[in-house]
């Protein structure tokens, strides 16, 4: 399995547009939804931060690898004379991104655009001002020549913001008053020798493809109280893990995700008091001279 499978496989398993396939795409876009409202909290401090490297409003944005258009709308919220343009693979992830931007008030400057990046861009996409690729670069199969065109789709001065998360997602206590402390811990440590959530430093990807980075900066995700259907979120996401680490973590341990499964448990993670949200994302800028 190559390093680019095992990111398919399991490194995102919230890969926006391009790690996944066509018959999952329902269940896919309610959790990219769950997760936005879950772990959304940093995006208005990243927006507002990206809209600093550019003094100029931008009159064309595109979101690559938009997904349900968390970032779209985002960036519609930060630039509100800009053009908007999704590019999906999947029309289902499209669909959603259309119904938010109505739901929203800015359908009229929403444009969305199917297309597979592994393909090739699309053509009918450029005299871009601002490109946005949230946790998606790392789904694509050659990233290098993703980002080659990127910056080709860019105007001279033209803006790029790569966005990456940087480690996985921490919801519990340490002490869940069942098992032993520091489960979460564990998982984590096993789920980063198989390379979950890995993706590189695109710092050295950014300046073979011609750009110029500006900034490099790290965005905390932290919220306590957790957002309501937090609990929900991490019953999907142990559960994925749960699968993944049958016959890696010990008797107890494997008891103790067990617990937190079980939704009739009054311990379960619906039912659950004291979750929080912690996590961060490195963002880069780089520019087209």
């Amino acid at each position: 399995m190559t390093q680019h499978d095992r990111h398919r496989s399991h490194g995102h398993e919230h890969g926006h547009g391009h790690g996944h396939g066509h018959h999952n795409d329902g269940d896919l876009a309610d959790l990219l939804d769950l997760d936005a409202e879950v772990h959304g909290s940093y995006l208005g401090d990243l927006t507002e931060w990206l809209g600093r490297h550019t003094p100029d409003a931008p009159s064309t944005v595109v979101d690559v690898g938009a997904g349900t258009g968390t970032g779209s709308l985002a960036l519609a919220r930060q630039f509100p004379a800009s053009e908007v343009i999704a590019i999906d693979r999947s029309p289902v992830m499209l669909d959603r991104v259309l119904a938010a931007a109505r739901g929203q008030g800015v359908a009229e400057r929403m444009r969305v655009v199917q297309a597979d990046l592994d393909l090739g861009w699309p053509a009918a996409v450029g005299g871009v001002d601002l490109a946005w690729a949230a946790s998606s670069l790392h789904e694509v199969a050659d990233p290098d020549r993703v980002l080659r065109e990127i910056h080709d789709a860019l105007n001279p001065g033209g803006l790029l913001v790569v966005v990456e998360m940087d480690a996985l997602p921490r919801f519990l206590p340490d002490d869940l008053g069942t098992g032993t402390p520091g489960l979460e811990t564990r998982c984590h440590e096993l789920l980063a020798e198989a390379d979950w959530n890995a993706h590189p430093d695109w710092r050295p990807h950014l300046g073979r493809a011609g750009f110029e980075v500006a900034e490099q900066r790290s965005f905390a995700v932290d919220a306590n109280p957790a957002p309501p259907r937090t609990g929900l979120y991490a019953r999907a996401y142990f559960a994925r893990i749960r699968a993944f680490l049958d016959g890696q973590l010990d008797a107890d341990d494997l008891a103790a995700l067990d617990h937190l499964l079980d939704d009739e448990n009054p311990g379960s993670l619906l039912r659950r008091g004291d979750l929080t949200v912690r996590g961060s994302r490195t963002a880069w800028a780089a520019r087209r001279p």
